[in-house]
């Protein structure tokens, strides 16, 4: 039994969603599934585990395809199996990303382009793989995952938060450029999320209760907090909604 809101529209919908095998992701794999969606994903590393965890507790199981997001070509590729398996995608989710830290100082120029063909380049060349079976169906819904982070102005990771922030303006770029097609093209943007990564490589008790101060609702995310989220985006009940950023953030407030 889960506790996630409830659109009828996205049963059977099929759903490609990048970086779905951790993390966030697999949150949204899981809120989609259980909508009685088709859901593909993507991630670089095995799922096998993952996949074999959920598959009998859905309509669906779950198409895990493995695939490096960086090489457009093989990312093509992955949305062609989901087309063919799963018919033409109604619903893109661009989740995957890298917020591995670095210093001004430090980066180079190939770890630079590395972050952005992590972090913005494969949500580009997504919609432009999905728009036209998009078109003939007379829409379809692309969910851009950006981050807080640019919103805060947070050191630390300079390429990612720079990234992140260009998500938003190809949204709104994407939203006009689609919205004739029926396409809504929204961001999705969270605050700090307590993943296993999070709090593996950078959670600690003092930047954890520094955050706290800055949020109004007094309660970390989790993973699951944006699956209610991202489902909303997807259906029709936001149908008229294109080229917005809905923020889960819990409500922080940054002070001079």
């Amino acid at each position: 039994m889960n506790h996630y809101a409830t659109f009828k529209d996205l049963e059977d919908a099929s759903v490609f969603i990048t970086g779905g095998g951790s993390g966030i992701g697999a949150s949204i794999v899981e809120g989609f599934l259980s909508q009685g969606a088709k859901v593909a994903f993507v991630q670089r590393s095995n799922c096998d585990e993952f996949v074999d965890q959920i598959s009998s507790k859905y309509k669906h199981k779950p198409l895990f395809i493995r695939c490096d997001i960086t090489d457009t070509n093989d990312l093509k590729g992955a949305i062609s199996e989901s087309i063919r398996v799963n018919g033409a995608i109604n619903v893109l989710i661009n989740n995957a990303a890298n917020d591995s830290r670095h210093s001004l100082d430090e980066l180079t120029p190939e770890e630079w382009d590395q972050a952005i063909n992590i972090n913005l380049k494969p949500h580009f060349f997504t919609a432009q793989a999905v728009a036209h079976s998009m078109k003939a169906q007379g829409g379809g819904s692309i969910i851009n995952l950006s981050s807080a982070s640019y919103l805060m102005g947070n050191a630390g990771y300079p390429a990612y938060v720079a990234s992140k922030a260009g998500i938003t303006g190809l949204t709104r770029a994407l939203a006009r450029e689609l919205g004739g097609d029926g396409i809504r093209v929204n961001t999705l943007v969270p605050g700090w999320v307590l993943t296993d990564r999070q709090l593996k490589l950078w959670a600690n008790d003092k930047d954890l209760a520094s955050h706290m101060k800055k949020q109004s609702l007094k309660e970390h995310l989790v993973p699951n907090d944006l699956i209610d989220s991202a489902l909303f985006l997807a259906s029709k009940a936001s149908r008229m909604m294109t080229g917005q950023a809905l923020v889960v953030d819990g409500g922080v407030v940054v002070t001079g």
